[in-house]
């Protein structure tokens, strides 16, 4: 169990998971946090991530660090994507190993399952069928990491395991309008279309497949109380519970943002995964709960965006 002295690495603390878990344990009274930006830490460089693990010799890993984007981004750049996860994800646990290190959570995503996944998705699902096309190099890297921490723990007796979150969103999301995931992606469309004055706003494919969101400081609560836990799973789903369509989300999106014009689909981009719903029985089982509603989390977003926008603080990359 994690002891507010421990020294706590959070890998990625600037990205929009990372800087929850960190307000989050900061919140909490863990001071003793290890922070590297990229620039000072390069997780794709062997050398450097095993010198600095045997320099500080965290006790407690949080690896939230990984090269993320939407369908365009995995589906334009998949050599970038399967390269840059699977370094960053066995220069940190490898090294992380050898330096003693007591405490590992890897982060990935619940796009490692099958496409055709059971609905809601069991964590043992994972490798029973072929993977979403448009996510698979960023999948395999992500499978490759939470197999790493499920070997080294039964083969060393490490306490490394993994957790799966589903769709994200919140404070520190990416707001491009092309490369972001689906729900900052819609945020930024619909708000520049109503501060436009524009009549339309198209969204991707059929709006029909079903998506699971989950608020980002849900996630950090989630994170910390797996690492509370003297024996966790190797693996775990980290969701909502719920699912809702895209063009559902749209109208949503929409009415929070004040847009009053038509809702459009572009039918020749891709739909992706029919229907993602992680099945979350395993962590409730843990004692551990949701406790953000779409709702509420899409207008506290939105608050937040405009924030972000009005302080030139608003990533869109």
């Amino acid at each position: 169990m994690m002891q507010p002295e421990s020294r706590i690495y959070v890998a990625g603390h600037r990205g929009m998971v990372g800087s929850a878990v960190v307000r989050l344990l900061t919140r909490l009274g863990y001071s003793n946090l290890l922070l590297c930006t990229r620039s000072e830490l390069n997780l794709c460089h062997q050398a450097d991530v095993e010198q600095f693990f045997q320099e500080q010799r965290p006790e407690v890993v949080v690896f939230a660090a990984a090269r993320v984007g939407g369908i365009l981004a995995n589906s334009t750049y998949p050599a970038e994507f399967i390269y840059e996860n699977l370094a960053m994800a066995t220069n940190a646990v490898h090294a992380a190993w050898k330096s003693g290190t007591q405490r590992f959570l890897f982060l990935g995503s619940t796009c490692i399952y099958p496409r055709h996944a059971p609905q809601p998705i069991p964590e043992d699902s994972l490798l029973t069928s072929p993977l979403e096309p448009t996510n698979e190099a960023y999948a395999i890297a992500k499978i490759a990491g939470l197999k790493l921490c499920e070997f080294y723990r039964r083969q060393y007796g490490a306490l490394f395991h993994s957790a799966m979150p589903t769709n994200l969103y919140g404070p520190g999301d990416n707001y491009h309008p092309q490369n972001s995931h689906v729900l900052p992606g819609l945020i930024r469309r619909f708000h520049d279309a109503r501060v436009s004055g524009a009549s339309s706003v198209t969204i991707w494919g059929t709006g029909s497949p079903l998506r699971e969101f989950l608020h980002v400081d849900d996630l950090a609560a989630g994170i910390v109380h797996l690492l509370q836990l003297n024996d966790p799973p190797d693996l775990v789903n980290l969701g909502s519970g719920r699912e809702i369509s895209i063009l559902e989300l749209a109208r949503l999106i929409a009415a929070t943002v004040g847009f009053q014009g038509e809702i459009l689909h572009d039918t020749s981009k891709p739909d992706g995964t029919p229907r993602k719903l992680c099945d979350i029985t395993r962590i409730r089982e843990t004692g551990w709960e949701p406790q953000i509603s779409l709702e509420s989390g899409v207008q506290a977003s939105y608050r937040e965006f405009l924030a972000e926008l009005e302080s030139e603080r608003l990533r869109s990359v």
